[in-house]
């Protein structure tokens, strides 16, 4: 009987002995799971620390989603992700969909978390009135504004690529982009030279023109014994600290970006299918006979050909310089025509602007610029385009963006030879007609001022 008695009880001993071992192996489970955790995450570290500047972008556009045999194709100097360490190799996928990071990583878990903002990209080339027209998103608080972050990046590509071809570029140019509009600004530290400090640098270029990199709580204590080559215009600040420029960005609603140096529309397909990204782009054109004669007066150094071509009665122009002057129009021309067919994937995130329309209406053009990106235009960047697009003509500098603009647009028609416009309207043409200029027949329609070369335009339309 009390053998009986005491199965029940060891049975009841046993199950006590399982439950108290169930117990010790989820525990011991566990630990190991956050072994293997931390020793991965060490790993990726090692790694990480590891790459070298030639590296890093090549790392950058695999997050990115760039296609590696597409740079491997262009430049065989690209390392690809299978050459590095086969560790890293193998938790690669642990860094998709999150912002590459340099520094902080609780950056990273910001961007991650905050939900889809409105990206603005204005996208222009060089004299095209792009400075001025981007001081109007930079004069907003609630936007994150950076004048040419690719300023850098240009100066970096051809060391970093083994090529200065414009698809490495363009590649290079829109993946540092995709992170910046993430808010991941210490990707920047590849491409700034001398390479900063502890995310400190005194070289970011034009610092003083982005309101964002200049205001509490980016702008540090002043420094004296630093020197700061693109300083901020009202005040002074120490070296522009990336991290706190980074989580700046993160406080702003919405976040907009000026470059003159990414032209081929196609190429950001990536930015506009981000589902974290909710991406506008503007492209700003200008009339090529203008930019021409502005470039030549900005860059004269650069346009010595043109110059002595247009004072001399010289028979023909360079070729390489005729092939450039036509590669532009029609890299411009092709990313207008892509934008205005408005495919699925850039219905309603695509606008064409002309700088004369702006110029001539600055106010009107403004807030269609902003109720296009979905931004409510405030009564302190209405009162700056008002006060800056009035200014005397003397005040005008070739880098103002100060200007009396409905007379400025039309200066260069009274500086150029007529053959120069004349030359000019035959290469690009058909650039031209796209954007509605008129083409000059003879010197007296060029410097009359009453005949416009402009047409008027209510929508652009491709033929």
């Amino acid at each position: 009987m009390d053998r009986g008695l005491a199965w029940p009880k060891n049975i009841r001993n046993l199950l006590r002995s399982l439950r108290m071992r169930s117990k010790y192996a989820i525990i011991l489970v566990f630990a190991i799971a956050l072994f293997i955790i931390e020793k991965e995450n060490n790993i990726i570290s090692k790694v990480s620390d590891r790459l070298t500047l030639k590296q890093s972008p090549q790392i950058l556009l695999e997050v990115n989603g760039t296609p590696s045999n597409l740079l491997d194709m262009e430049n065989g100097s690209l390392l690809s992700l299978r050459e590095l360490d086969s560790a890293f190799s193998q938790y690669r996928s642990h860094l998709k969909n999150v912002t590459w990071q340099l520094g902080d990583s609780q950056t990273a878990t910001k961007v991650q978390l905050k939900g889809p903002r409105r990206h603005v990209l204005l996208m222009a080339t060089t004299r095209t009135g792009s400075s001025f027209v981007g001081e109007f998103f930079n004069q907003q608080r609630n936007i994150f504004y950076l004048f040419e972050p690719l300023w850098h990046v240009e100066k970096m590509v051809p060391i970093i690529t083994g090529s200065a071809s414009t698809v490495s570029s363009t590649i290079v140019y829109r993946d540092v982009l995709h992170q910046l509009f993430l808010c991941d600004l210490h990707i920047m530290e590849n491409f700034i030279t001398p390479r900063p400090e502890d995310h400190l640098t005194p070289f970011m270029f034009r610092r003083g023109s982005s309101q964002s990199l200049c205001e509490d709580p980016v702008c540090t204590p002043f420094v004296k014994k630093v020197f700061e080559k693109y300083r901020c215009r009202n005040r002074q600040c120490g070296p522009l600290n990336i991290t706190l420029a980074g989580e700046a960005c993160l406080q702003k609603e919405y976040v907009a970006f000026k470059t003159v140096r990414l032209r081929q529309l196609e190429f950001l397909r990536p930015l506009i299918e981000d589902p974290r990204l909710d991406m506008r782009i503007i492209q700003l054109v200008r009339d090529p006979r203008a930019v021409l004669a502005s470039r030549m007066i900005a860059f004269s150094s650069k346009y010595k050909i043109w110059n002595k071509w247009a004072l001399q009665d010289a028979a023909s122009m360079d070729k390489d310089e005729v092939l450039k002057l036509k590669g532009n129009c029609e890299s411009i021309r092709l990313s207008a025509e892509l934008g205005l067919r408005q495919p699925a994937w850039l219905r309603g995130r695509y606008m064409l602007v002309r700088y004369e329309d702006i110029a001539r209406s600055p106010l009107q053009k403004a807030r269609e610029m902003y109720s296009f990106a979905g931004i409510t235009i405030t009564p302190q960047v209405e009162e700056w385009i008002i006060k800056n697009t009035q200014a005397p003509q003397d005040n005008s500098g070739i880098f103002s963006t100060q200007k009396n603009s409905s007379v400025q647009f039309e200066k260069w028609r009274f500086s150029v030879p007529f053959k120069l416009a004349q030359f000019v309207q035959n290469v690009c043409e058909p650039a031209m007609k796209l954007f509605g200029y008129k083409p000059a027949t003879d010197p007296e329609t060029l410097t009359n001022r009453f005949i416009s070369l402009v047409e008027e335009r209510e929508s652009f339309q491709v033929t």
